[in-house]
């Protein structure tokens, strides 16, 4: 309810100055704000840095493409399908655990009938994405959307993958059919890219921005996509995606950042964090104490260091292609790793006013960890959005 399609499309319409409107989102993710900026009728553009994820979102955004040809496509892919024979040989460990060998002979030779029909395509990438959309469904463990895997925790209720890929071809369909007939605005341009630099876009250019960033609470972003990039051969386990997707990626989780990797005092003495230098040090400082206490000795010391050096890039980078009076809208949340306050948003504030904006204000929307069952920490915690002028 805190980024919804609709509040966002709300936004725009309310600070749209004229049909040139030009609007960001620089954590673009699976291209939400992208459909809401297309919706409004304004001309969106969006960042994402997850190769992964940016693929989905261009994937999303060919809902204008012809949905019959797309059908074609997927009947196509399904019935070949029927015929092929599948071969498990080549899918790593997490595949395995995560699908019966049935489920898997079906999902491989799907994937290798889609594999025959790839031309790049805007119905062959809409049918990447159903193969895509449909592995979650045909697992019959802990899998869910956008969540890490858990191998050892069963679900009921799970679908037969050529069943489940027919379901989703004509969801897909019908979707493409009702938004083409909602919208009318110009196309989205997707970016796949780096929010710290935005090289793509020029000086002086967007009016408005609203996003979600990466919050400091060690969510290992490229993780949540690994059940998909393992079954598509992109990566054969967690070691690959410090390659494949981490180093693109703004450092808010500790597994970017084992010991060693960095010099703190660096990080903490560089110039774009020199309106928070006093207060990060310390709080870093009590991080590397606590975390001797904890048997897993997690490095939220040099994360939070390092978070905050990245978003610091990106209130640079934003301030370089806003235009004077832009406004930025940032959905974010505090943090407590280790149970020690970090100030997120008073300190993203500050920074957003370091690199140049006007003035910024906090609207809260909820409050976050006040369920205490299996929490390791009883620190009050909230979301809302940081509203940055000028």
């Amino acid at each position: 309810a805190g980024f919804s399609a609709q509040w966002v499309e709300q936004v725009i319409k309310a600070h749209q100055h004229a049909s040139d409107t030009v609007f960001l989102d620089p954590f673009v993710g699976s291209g939400t704000t992208m459909l809401a900026a297309e919706s409004a009728g304004v001309q969106g553009y969006g960042i994402e840095a997850h190769p992964f994820v940016a693929r989905i979102a261009k994937a999303k955004l060919l809902y204008r493409s012809n949905p019959t040809s797309y059908l074609a496509l997927a009947t196509t892919i399904r019935k070949n399908a029927a015929s092929l024979r599948g071969n498990l040989d080549s899918y790593p460990l997490l595949i395995r655990k995560c699908f019966t060998d049935e489920s898997l002979q079906r999902l491989d030779r799907l994937r290798q009938s889609w594999e025959t029909c790839r031309d790049g395509s805007r119905a062959s990438e809409l049918a990447w994405l159903t193969l895509v959309s449909i592995l979650r469904t045909s697992s019959h463990v802990g899998t869910a959307p956008w969540q890490y895997v858990l191998p050892n925790k069963k679900k009921t209720g799970v679908l037969e993958p050529f069943q489940a890929f027919g379901l989703m071809a004509q969801t897909i369909a019908s979707d493409m059919r009702m938004m083409q007939r909602l919208i009318s605005g110009p196309p989205a341009s997707l970016i796949q890219s780096d929010a710290r630099s935005c090289p793509e876009l020029p000086d002086g250019f967007v009016d408005l921005v609203i996003t979600s960033p990466p919050y400091a609470n060690n969510y290992d972003y490229a993780d949540a996509t690994r059940l998909e990039m393992s079954f598509m051969g992109e990566v054969k386990g967690w070691g690959d995606l410090q390659d494949a997707v981490r180093r693109y990626l703004v450092r808010s989780c500790s597994q970017h950042l084992p010991d060693g990797a960095i010099q703190l005092d660096q990080i903490i003495s560089a110039e774009e964090l020199a309106s928070i230098k006093a207060e990060i040090s310390d709080v870093c400082a009590r991080l590397s104490e606590e975390r001797h206490r904890h048997g897993g000795k997690k490095t939220y010391h040099l994360m939070v260091a390092c978070y905050f050096f990245d978003i610091a890039k990106v209130w640079a980078s934003l301030r370089r292609v806003c235009k004077p009076g832009a406004l930025v809208c940032f959905v974010i949340g505090d943090s407590a790793p280790y149970g020690i306050y970090v100030p997120v948003i008073e300190w993203l504030g500050q920074l957003a006013v370091a690199f140049g904006f006007h003035s910024y204000e906090f609207e809260k929307t909820r409050d976050r960890n006040i369920k205490w069952k299996n929490r390791k920490h009883r620190v009050p915690l909230c979301e809302g959005r940081l509203w940055v002028k000028g």
